[in-house]
């Protein structure tokens, strides 16, 4: 990585631990507040909130360079006031230069200097507040609650400063919704928050069932946009961290169900989904009449209705939701969400995909979810093993891996997905994203779903088998990109 070198009064994006980046000033430390022992890191001052504090190095890039990368990929109201904030600091910052030049003019025919503008300093609170006044921000942000409102604490393991002057409220507050579309048709792209930039959480009471690597990064994004969650897991600590957040703990899925509204569920296959609705305890248990439930779980069409009859004979309302991404896109909110079945409840819970996802899409009747999900991860899992094949091929040939890598991140297939994951392998580096397990088992309810229909799946096929080799080799907890282990053993 770059050596990032930075000056006191340089802009950067500065990433605070699951917030996305965000535009700020590097600025002196107040002389009471240390820096942290043996990091290399900067004191950052954020545009649009009150929140400063310290940032490690490898969580900052300069803003000029990277401005056009983060304004697609982040997303919200606040966040465009704060880079309108930046866009005035400098046009203020240049107007000053400008008149610094006039008056040297002026002064030397003899004339009188007007008067510079003001150049924003770090501690002119107004910049860093997007410029708007206390009625303007009474009128378009709703007080944030006790959930929402972070108190002084650390972040990614550096202290924020905690004087009374910093309110410290978190970045992202609850913002006004754009009104989607609601037109009848069988198939729809519903455009999330990355396009239409705000989002008012429901006054739905929401419940989450299982906190894995998917559904941890769904809970976060829900409960950082001001919903209001009641979580449970089969390992009771890992509520922990969410309770401290602010979400509500639920002591079985049938007593979540039991106080929500709208619960969703997203676990690891088609067993454990079966099993949280019908087993001791479960979420059937706890179903009545106008309960929503929403299954998130990557399971086969089967499943699906099995689950739509028991929820529905009780009264009850159900949509799946499965999603397709990564923990990374988890964390990040920008997750693409398959829905089908109850068109009611897609649209109830449309402030919740905002805040999950990027995108989301309704494609008709139960089970059409199941059906295209399992086709997306087949053409994934199939490509993740094609190139493994191709980097053990290159090696195997004496060509050089990383040059193989560059060529093709410079053709027709280069991706994020692609480069993160030859750079997994090249590094060593299986920590799982999405895991092998996982992405084993979609292989094989998608060829499972191909023989249903009569429909030939002879690429998935391969890259399943390729798949279980690496799962007897271990690798079944580790990231999809652990299947190059085997073609080298």
């Amino acid at each position: 990585m770059a050596t990032v070198h930075l000056r006191i009064g340089d802009l950067v994006w500065g990433k605070l631990g699951r917030y996305p980046p965000w535009p700020g000033k590097v600025v002196s430390p107040p002389k009471d507040l240390k820096k942290p022992r043996g990091k290399k890191c900067f004191f950052v001052k954020f545009f649009g909130t009150e929140d400063h504090a310290w940032i490690k190095v490898e969580q900052l890039k300069p803003y000029h360079p990277h401005k056009e990368e983060m304004i697609k990929i982040n997303k919200g109201k606040r966040f465009q006031q704060a880079v309108d904030a930046v866009e005035e600091y400098l046009k203020k910052a240049k107007g000053k230069d400008q008149s610094h030049s006039d008056d040297k003019s002026k002064s030397d025919k003899g004339r009188k200097a007007a008067k510079p503008m003001k150049i924003i300093e770090e501690d002119d609170e107004d910049a860093f507040k997007g410029g708007s006044s206390d009625k303007e921000q009474t009128d378009s942000d709703p007080e944030p609650s006790s959930v929402q409102r972070l108190v002084a604490g650390t972040v990614s393991g550096f202290k924020w400063d905690s004087s009374p002057a910093s309110s410290m409220e978190p970045i992202t507050k609850r913002l006004k919704i754009i009104e989607e579309d609601t037109r009848s048709t069988s198939i729809q792209a519903a455009d999330s928050t990355a396009i239409n930039g705000s989002i008012t959480p429901t006054d739905k009471r929401i419940g989450f069932l299982g906190l894995g690597l998917m559904g941890s990064g769904v809970v976060s994004n829900l409960l950082k946009m001001g919903h209001v969650v009641t979580v449970w897991n089969r390992t009771a600590e890992k509520c922990d961290l969410f309770i401290q957040e602010g979400a509500r703990l639920g002591r079985t899925p049938a007593e979540v169900v039991s106080m929500c509204d709208i619960t969703f569920s997203c676990v690891s296959d088609p067993k454990a989904a079966r099993d949280l609705v019908l087993g001791p305890s479960g979420v059937l248990q706890g179903i009545r009449p106008g309960k929503c439930y929403v299954e998130m779980s990557t399971v086969d069409p089967e499943t699906i209705t099995e689950l739509s009859q028991v929820i529905t004979s009780r009264g009850g309302r159900f949509l799946e939701a499965p999603v397709s991404g990564s923990q990374q896109l988890s964390n990040d909110g920008m997750l693409v969400i398959v829905a089908a079945g109850d068109r009611s409840v897609y649209e109830d819970c449309s402030s919740c995909f905002q805040a999950m996802g990027k995108t989301s899409f309704f494609i008709g009747e139960a089970g059409n979810a199941a059906r295209m999900m399992l086709i997306l991860n087949m053409v994934q899992g199939s490509f993740m093993a094609t190139i493994a094949e191709g980097l053990t091929l290159a090696q195997a040939t004496g060509q050089s891996q990383q040059t193989f890598l560059d060529i093709l991140c410079q053709g027709q297939m280069a991706s994020t997905f692609v480069d993160q994951k030859c750079q997994n392998i090249l590094q060593g580096n299986f920590k799982p994203d999405y895991y092998l397990k996982h992405i084993q088992k979609d292989l094989r309810l998608a060829i499972s779903m191909g023989d249903s229909v009569n429909h030939p799946t002879p690429m998935a096929a391969a890259a399943n088998e390729v798949y279980k080799r690496a799962k007897a080799l271990d690798q079944s907890d580790n990231d999809m990109s652990a299947v190059y282990r085997a073609y080298i053993h």
